[in-house]
């Protein structure tokens, strides 16, 4: 019976071992057949051409065009002094007519710095004038204590 047992465990382990064989063949079909359908899906695919109308076609001509002709002063403009303020705000405008919308970067920066110079230049007139009577108060502050000092004084020599 020892040799019959020894037979069919090693007719088992063969009739395993063919089985995980087929099963493994059996998968690696299955991921190509896979692959071959998704390559086969992917090779349908076809990207269809935009259809950009005529009117498109020209507003992309005309923003080209456009940014085409741009000057160095245009598009950098940094002014130095208030003087050229009005130079480059002419080449602002005269840029925007041309064009089909307006760019209102470069004004909006401008009017800031000046706002600001002139919140900068209030403050500091404020401060002067503050300053100015700060120093007029100070000064009367001083006269008075003096003319004080000066009563204690002759009340003393008065009195000896």
């Amino acid at each position: 019976e020892e040799d019959l047992l020894n037979d069919v465990c090693r007719e088992v382990v063969e009739k395993w071992s063919e089985s995980q064989i087929v099963d493994a063949k059996e998968k690696k079909e299955d991921e190509i057949q896979a692959i071959a359908s998704m390559m086969e899906k992917q090779a349908k695919i076809v990207v269809k051409p935009k259809e950009v109308s005529q009117e498109e076609k020209q507003r992309k001509a005309a923003l080209l065009a456009q940014y085409a002709n741009v000057t160095d002063e245009e598009e950098y403009p940094f002014p130095d002094s208030d003087e050229q303020d009005g130079s480059i705000a002419t080449a602002v405008n005269i840029g925007s007519e041309k064009s089909l919308f307006r760019n209102t970067n470069v004004e909006d920066v401008l009017n800031a710095r000046k706002l600001e110079r002139e919140l900068l230049r209030d403050e500091f007139q404020k401060k002067k004038e503050q300053d100015k009577l700060q120093r007029e108060k100070d000064k009367l502050a001083k006269q008075e204590r003096k003319e004080k000092e000066k009563k204690r004084t002759q009340k003393g020599e008065r009195k000896r």
